[in-house]
Formats: structure tokens, sequence, C-alpha cells
């Protein structure tokens, strides 16, 4: 960035691209690194953490940025691809500056931090943080309660102190876009402390959903800081089959104490589940597919498939069963794919028009055997139904590949190919 530069606030870097001087996207900033200094001097601006394709994160020294502009940042191109491990003396600006309770030296009064700036020196590559955007008033309070302003980083003291109970509420709003895989990315790169702060600051549904997405030791690492009600609570919101890998995890007088907390209808699905081993078709399954009755018309299952809150997975195909027609069902009829739904009349039942050719699994079927099926037959769901003909619930293929890959694959994914490509590069 030239000299003379406008200062740039850290909240609308987050998330922005990063390119190489060829215009090809090496990946996205996900948090900037900076280290404190003596007395009331600035920190300086180290560099940023970004994310690369593989989703490992890796750091970007400020000495090899060069541009910061139009939503974007530009680099020299030469990036160490080298995984970030933050040392003692740095501090996250995004994960553990914002929200922090910090005061102004003149009055002494204890404020909340919004945002800070940062701007590139006059004739040099060096980077700093020069100003903070505060608000006054208590924590948590609305941003209408209290006054805001910008001050220089000399007039605050306080970043240098550990803190306790911080808040979240400036981080989440800087990521409240981010899709539940990569907000559950973001809080596996925090502090123990800070993920705490972060989770009990989400909503049930939104931490439910993020939840399902983090490796199992930060699931049961949050999971064991909630309050047992509110536990329960995230344990509904998540799929049941999600819920009851969770669960398998904690010690049996923890699960079946949360358990006992939870709605009986859902714990009654969660505890099905925990019935069945881990690597088959029932322990694989979600008991809440799509199921519908054969007098429902074409335009009944859309209208269920249009559903927000389903996975492309669960909404590709829909299930046709006599009453009842939650699971375990009545007689499980067939199948009917999402393709064959757009081929037809509205008006057109479900029943003449169901697959009846496509075998169903039973819940004892081996992962492996679960993973042919759904290769041979080119499909991303199959139902599972029992010895009497009910429909259990539905394997998708995103939970066998949760099964398939390696414990750390949300970290290690496409390194290898991208080793390779190298070396054949």
């Amino acid at each position: 960035m030239p000299a003379g530069a406008p200062r740039i606030f850290v909240s609308h870097l987050a998330g922005v691209p990063v390119f190489d001087p060829q215009g090809d996207q090496v990946g996205r900033v996900r948090d900037l690194v900076a280290m404190l200094r003596v007395g009331r001097r600035p920190p300086r601006l180290l560099g940023m953490v970004v994310e690369v394709l593989s989703r490992r994160r890796i750091f970007l020294p400020m000495t090899r940025v060069t541009g910061v502009e139009s939503g974007q940042v530009i680099t020299t191109g030469v990036l160490n691809m080298r995984r970030f491990e933050q040392r003692p003396t740095e501090r996250l600006v995004l994960g553990e500056l914002l929200d922090r309770r910090v005061r102004l030296v003149d009055t002494g009064e204890e404020v909340t931090v919004l945002d800070v700036s940062i701007q590139q020196l006059p004739a040099r590559r060096d980077w700093e943080i020069d100003k903070v955007f505060v608000r006054k008033g208590k924590p948590g309070a609305l941003r209408r309660k209290g006054a805001t302003l910008t001050v220089e980083w000399s007039a605050v003291t306080g970043f240098s102190l550990e803190e306790h109970g911080q808040g979240a509420e400036s981080l989440l709003a800087t990521f409240e876009q981010l899709r539940p895989a990569d907000l559950a990315n973001v809080l596996h790169h925090l502090s123990p402390k800070r993920r705490a702060e972060v989770a009990a600051a989400l909503d049930d549904d939104r931490l439910a959903d993020v939840m399902e997405e983090l490796p199992d030791d930060d699931q049961v690492e949050i999971l064991g800081k909630l309050k047992e009600e509110r536990a329960a609570d995230v344990l509904e919101a998540m799929d049941p089959d999600d819920a009851a890998d969770l669960l398998s995890e904690l010690p049996e007088e923890e699960m079946e104490r949360l358990l006992a907390l939870m709605r009986p209808d859902d714990a009654a699905d969660v505890r099905r589940l925990l019935s069945y081993e881990e690597r088959t078709a029932g322990g694989l399954m979600t008991t809440e597919p799509i199921v519908l009755r054969p007098d429902a018309t074409v335009a009944d299952a859309l209208a269920r498939v249009r559903q927000q809150d389903l996975s492309p997975a669960l909404a590709a195909q829909v299930y046709v069963c006599r009453p009842p027609d939650e699971t375990p069902t009545g007689k499980y009829l067939g199948t009917v794919h999402f393709q064959r739904l757009l081929r037809d009349p509205p008006f057109t039942l479900v029943s003449s028009i169901v697959d009846t050719d496509l075998p169903p699994l039973s819940p004892n079927t081996p992962l492996s055997a679960v993973t042919s099926y759904l290769a041979a037959y080119n499909m991303v769901a199959a139902p599972v139904v029992d010895e009497i003909g009910s429909l259990l619930g539905a394997v998708t293929v995103d939970d066998v590949l949760d099964h398939l890959l390696p414990e750390d694959w949300r970290e290690t994914d496409f390194e290898e190919s991208l080793r390779e490509e190298s070396a054949h590069g």
C-alpha cells in the first residue's frame, strides 16, 4: 500500500480473498497477527492468517503483502505452506482483541473494543495497529445504548491483561455470513477459552450446525463447558445421527444424564441410533428423511424438498411409506427421486411413480457395503429398513464420507494432492 493510504479496519478484512500477482486466488484472510509492545506503543502487525484452498492455515508476513484494497489482498506470490502456529508473544487480532474490555486512559472508564484499524507506516513496509473503535457501556448492551468513538491505541489500556469472560459479539458479527463448516474451522483454531466464549454466544441452532462440522474432541470440549440444560437443547437441535455420535464419545453416566434432559421424542431417536454399531447403516443413518404417504402428490413432495434446513443429500429423494409416517414407519413402499418429481405433473400421486427396484439396506449393513451400495447405484442417500419392512431412516453420502476420511481430514484434505502438484510442477 502506498504511503499516506487511508487506514483499514480489520473487520473489513475478515474473509477477503488473497491473490497472487497473476490474479489467481490462493486463499482467504481468517485473522491478523500482531505483537504487543512495551508501554503505549502501537502493536506491530506481523502478518495475516490465510486459509488456503486445502483449508490449511498459513502465515502470510506483511512484508509479502503488496496491496490491500477493493476487498482483496495482493501478495508477492511467495507463500510458505507450513501450518500457522501462534507464538506466545503473538496476538490474534480478530480472535483475541475484539470484544475485549479495556479502559480509557484519561477517564478510567471501561469500554468494549468493537474494531481496530491498521495502517502502513510512511516510507516503510511495516504495519501497525493505530486506532481502536470502542463502545461505552456495560458488556452485552445494545449498540444504540452506548456511545461509540475511535481513539488512539495509546488512549486505552488493558490489552496485555488476561481477560476472563471476554465477549464475542464483534467476532460473531465478523463471521456471521460464514457457512457452518467455515465457522467451525474458525472455532477450531481459537484458544479453548475463546472457543468456549464464542460457543456460549451462538444461538442453539447455529451452534448445533457448527458442532456437526467440528472434530470430535472440539465437540466434547464445547459440550462439557455448556450448562447441562443448554447442552441438551443443542443436542436436540443437532441431527439425531450427529447427536448420537457425540454422545457416544461421553462417559455413560454423562450421556444418560443429557438424554434424560432432552425431549422424549428426540431422546428416543438418539437412543435408537446408539443401539446400533457405529460403522453400520443403522449407526450412520439419520432418522429424519422425507417420508410421504402413498396418497401424497408430486406437489406435496416438492414442497417438502424445498425446506431450507434440509441437506442436499436428504432432499435428493423422498421415501413412500404407509402410516405412521415418522420413523419407524409403516410398510416401506419405495423411493421417488427428485429428478422424477420434476418430470411429472404436480397432481400425480407419488405411489404411481415410486421406484420399487432399489433394494433397501438393513440396519446391520457394514460401512464397506454401504459405500459399495451408494457407488453401485450412483446414489447420495439410501433407505434403511428393518426386518418387518419399516423405514428406520436414511444413510447419506456425507455421513459415509465422515467415517471414511481420516479423523483430521478437516485440516489435511487436499494436502497430498497439493504436494504432488508441486512435485510435478
